[in-house]
């Protein structure tokens, strides 16, 4: 069993209303290999919604931050633990997620500048389930 993006399956959930659709994907879900999550409507954000991006503060911290300067840390730190619950429940030992996304990206995501510009690192949800021995891919790589 897989836990994938919703908006990889189709389900118009990104921060701009859309989806990002990639049709084998959505094969999986359909065919009951999959179960699509969105953790940042798990979390309770609306779509759409003002996109976001990580920033590491003073102290090293990660926060997840809109463009227009709120902070929605907690919200995507709800969204990843609800993930890796419903993970844990469907016994998901991979999951194929958003890349470059502040919550799903895996590997590389936004630099926090909303310039478009890519750095090393995991988005709030990846990096959890990383952590919790689930592999993660992207719609990149999987």
């Amino acid at each position: 069993m897989y836990i994938v993006s919703a908006c990889l399956a189709g389900v118009n959930c990104r921060y701009d209303g859309k989806s990002n659709e990639i049709n084998e994907i959505s094969k999986l879900v359909k065919a009951g290999k999959a179960v699509a999550i969105c953790p940042e409507q798990l979390a309770g954000l609306l779509t759409p919604r003002a996109s976001a991006e990580i920033v590491i503060d003073e102290n090293g911290n990660k926060k997840v931050i809109t463009k227009h300067g709120e902070d929605v840390t907690v919200q995507f730190n709800e969204g990843a633990k609800k993930t890796l619950e419903i993970a844990k429940i469907v016994g998901a030992k991979c999951a194929i997620l958003k890349s470059k996304s502040p919550s799903c990206g895996c590997k590389i995501i936004y630099d926090g500048t909303f310039s478009k510009k890519l750095t090393e690192g995991n988005g709030i949800t990846s990096e959890l389930l990383l952590k919790n021995g689930i592999e993660v891919f992207t719609e990149d790589n999987f």
